[in-house]
């Protein structure tokens, strides 16, 4: 097997609104966050999240992980409108460091698997480059809100 190559994308910040809860489905526990906004910044690519078009509809699933299905509208410096979707998966080491993460406690990045895998839709020929690849994500929470560093994987 060959090792996978990357290059840094950007860093995204997402600001997070108080959850819904939408009661236990038969896949889970389901609760809807909205993201009230955010900010991204990249060396090809910045600008900010916009409110009230992005959401994550977050998945506490019987075995104990928790599995992000996200929807975001991003806004770049030029105007441009990037659609950006992603899914992902948080797991604790220990029930203690879910606990402090629901708290907003800081938390080590390190004592929790937090890794999403995100696509990118544009109509800009400016950055009609995000159309074709494909990237991945580490997280972390900050507070009560999350941030990620994406990796374009060459």
């Amino acid at each position: 097997m060959i090792e996978l190559k990357s290059r840094p994308l950007f860093r995204i910040e997402l600001d997070l609104g108080a959850s819904m809860d939408a009661g236990a489905t038969p896949y889970g526990r389901r609760r809807v966050f909205p993201v009230s906004g955010g900010r991204f910044e990249g060396e090809r690519v910045r600008g900010v999240v916009l409110p009230e078009t992005s959401g994550d509809w977050l998945l506490a699933r019987p075995d104990g992980a928790f599995q992000q299905d996200v929807r975001l509208l991003l806004r770049a410096d030029d105007d441009a409108l990037i659609f950006m979707t992603y899914r992902g998966v948080r797991r604790p080491a220990s029930d203690d460091v879910n606990a402090r993460l629901a708290r907003g406690e800081p938390v080590d990045r390190n004592a929790y698997y937090l890794r999403i895998a995100p696509f990118f839709e544009t109509a800009s020929s400016t950055h009609a480059w995000l159309n074709q690849i494909v990237a991945v994500g580490l997280g972390e929470r900050v507070g009560p809100n999350v941030a990620y560093d994406l990796f374009e994987i060459l």
